[in-house]
């Protein structure tokens, strides 16, 4: 890919992929003017050490299977690849050698508690922010210090609704997702029987 394109990075758990991920980084490519986003499925996030975590290749395999039908958007194994936890700003580190125009996506309710993720002012000041509306949170709550001066960019959209949470529960008490992911990640949940309930015992 050409260093002189505009991309956003879009990092997550990826368990699983679902509508919304999508409708944000459409929205970031429309209102950022970039020429593609490319989704990050972490293999170790430190952030989410309180649950199992689906085996890696199978999110990424859901999150390229979703991709698969757009031309503007990609999926990146740089995390996947890579030894120990996933941090963020490690990532924007590789990236930016061969990509030096980046921004970088994230739900507000992640970005909230950015003073918990690695080095985080060196990660503020790497590129520029751009936020997803979730979790009721608005842009004044993006003021306290370690904002300040920051390149922070607000998606104008409707907040996210979905939560991969939310699904995985679902599936788990046998409840319809299937305007929650697209048809493809449906197949692939179903096929593969995941995210049901272990009996007791096992």
């Amino acid at each position: 890919m050409s260093s002189s394109r505009r991309v956003g990075l879009f990092g997550g758990t990826f368990d699983p992929i679902h509508n919304a991920h999508l409708e944000v980084a459409e929205n970031a490519i429309e209102q950022l003017d970039l020429d593609k986003v490319i989704l990050i499925p972490s293999k170790n996030p430190p952030h989410k050490n309180n649950r199992s975590i689906l085996d890696t290749d199978l999110r990424y395999e859901m999150v390229r299977l979703a991709v698969e039908e757009y031309e503007e958007l990609g999926v990146s194994r740089v995390e996947i690849e890579r030894e120990g936890p996933s941090y963020t700003v490690d990532t924007i580190r590789k990236m930016k050698e061969d990509l030096p125009k980046i921004v970088f996506i994230v739900g507000a309710d992640n970005l909230i508690n950015i003073d918990t993720w690695k080095q985080p002012e060196e990660l503020l000041n790497s590129c520029p922010f751009v936020i997803a509306p979730r979790g009721g949170y608005s842009q004044s709550d993006f003021q306290g210090e370690i904002f300040e001066g920051k390149d922070l960019r607000f998606l104008d959209m409707d907040e996210i609704s979905i939560s991969s949470t939310e699904i995985r529960e679902r599936v788990m008490d046998g409840r319809p997702i299937g305007e929650m992911v697209p048809p493809v990640v449906l197949d692939f949940i179903m096929q593969k029987g995941l995210y049901k309930a272990v009996p007791e015992g096992v």
